[in-house]
């Protein structure tokens, strides 16, 4: 008899204990469903005043002279800031009250991983931020750098801009990367290389096309040092007095008209000075 009491008692308090746990999360339940439903009371509250006010400081105004800079070209994008903020504080707010319900339903991972979420987005916003704000740095420079050149009416304004343009881009981006918290060393040492083999082969090109104009300058320094306007020379059968030496030719006058010598045949013929 003493056994069966006892059982009876332990399946009594078994029993106890499962409906007062069962109790306990419906409680926690309706508890968290009444946050929740505060919280989005909240939230309409907070992004209605929010909305006025940006409506009242005209920050879309700065919103319609970014995108009439085309800051990405002829696209259909447009930048919306007021749309941005209250996305940015919706998000914001939805996921305190989620971290307050997953805090009554005991949920802790959710809550822990919701709070590092949390206090990730200032930096991701943050780096967002950065990022247009460079854009448009970028964009106002190439349209800068593309006016001076075509005011001065020099070549290449086009291409230049654009790479002044590019190689911002590609410096903000890294930067917003980085204020991310986002690993960009693979990015930064794969831009290295690239641009290391760009100043290479640049150099290269340079070196090998400024070989003819660096010979053309030696030439010419040889033809002035020997020659100079006035002199009579003989060119092989043709005789004339020297009347101009340049960068390229050196030009004499004989009888029967002019004759433009390159300078490379001056240094490689046989030239008589006359008395």
């Amino acid at each position: 008899m003493d056994l069966l009491n006892q059982l009876k008692a332990d399946t009594f308090d078994t029993l106890n204990a499962l409906f007062f746990k069962i109790g306990e999360g419906i409680m926690s339940f309706l508890y968290a469903v009444i946050i929740l439903f505060f919280g989005w009371m909240i939230t309409k509250l907070i992004l209605f005043v929010l909305a006025k006010t940006l409506q009242v400081s005209k920050i879309d105004a700065l919103a319609d002279k970014v995108n009439e800079s085309d800051l990405f070209g002829k696209s259909d994008f447009k930048i919306n800031i007021s749309a941005i903020i209250l996305g940015f504080v919706k998000w914001i707010l939805a996921l305190v009250f989620l971290i307050i319900a997953a805090d009554i339903m005991q949920w802790k991972i959710i809550s822990v991983e919701i709070s590092n979420l949390l206090r990730y987005l200032p930096r991701l916003f943050s780096a967002i931020v950065l990022f247009m704000i460079g854009l448009y740095i970028a964009n106002f420079l190439r349209k800068t750098i593309y006016g001076l050149f075509t005011t001065l009416e020099m070549s290449g304004a086009k291409v230049i801009s654009s790479i002044v343009f590019y190689g911002l881009m590609i410096m903000i981006t890294i930067t917003s990367l980085n204020q991310a918290n986002i690993d960009t060393s693979i990015i930064t040492n794969n831009i290295t290389i690239l641009f290391g083999a760009l100043l290479f082969t640049f150099t290269l090109a340079f070196g090998l096309g400024s070989k003819s104009i660096i010979q053309n300058l030696l030439f010419t320094f040889y033809s002035r040092k020997n020659y100079t306007i006035g002199d009579t020379i003989k060119y092989k059968n043709t005789e004339g007095a020297v009347i101009a030496i340049d960068n390229i030719s050196l030009t004499i006058k004989t009888p029967n008209g002019k004759l433009i010598i390159p300078i490379k045949d001056i240094i490689e013929t046989e030239i008589e000075i006359l008395e």
